[in-house]
């Protein structure tokens, strides 16, 4: 893994449904008009709903599954999330779009035997958009 420090895998595109938003309203309890009222939010500078900035962040897992022939680490037993260095919410993600993320591994250290910690550049990129939805920096450990 150490050798792949730098290196980039991308994801395939996953569509970001109303469905998706409404679901995630629900869990969170956040159910501002601008993601869950198509009507309200088309009279908005975004023009219809947009998801939750953390629902986009919590794509994470999701988006990474889906990145064809990602490296793992042999003999992981599980992984964790540790926390962020920092996030930042760029560009709003509308319903109906495409996402798609960018994972470039920034580092990564055996803590103590059997427990890595390795951090990554997540970026989630929107199908058409200049800038991307969201850049964050992102430490996860992992278990052998």
């Amino acid at each position: 893994m150490t050798a792949r420090i730098g290196t980039e895998t991308v994801s395939d595109w996953v569509e970001v449904t109303q469905g998706m938003i409404d679901k995630f309203a629900d869990a969170t309890g956040d159910h501002q008009f601008i993601h869950v009222d198509p009507a309200a939010a088309a009279m908005t500078p975004f023009g219809g709903t947009i998801a939750h900035g953390f629902l986009t962040l919590s794509l994470m897992p999701l988006l990474s599954s889906k990145v064809p022939d990602a490296p793992r680490l042999a003999g992981a037993r599980m992984g964790v999330n540790y926390g962020g260095n920092k996030v930042r919410f760029i560009t709003p993600v509308r319903s109906g779009a495409k996402v798609r993320g960018r994972f470039k591994l920034l580092s990564f250290d055996e803590k103590k035997p059997g427990q890595f910690q390795q951090s990554n550049e997540f970026t989630v990129e929107v199908e058409g958009a200049d800038k991307p939805a969201l850049i964050a920096e992102w430490i996860a450990q992992v278990f052998v």
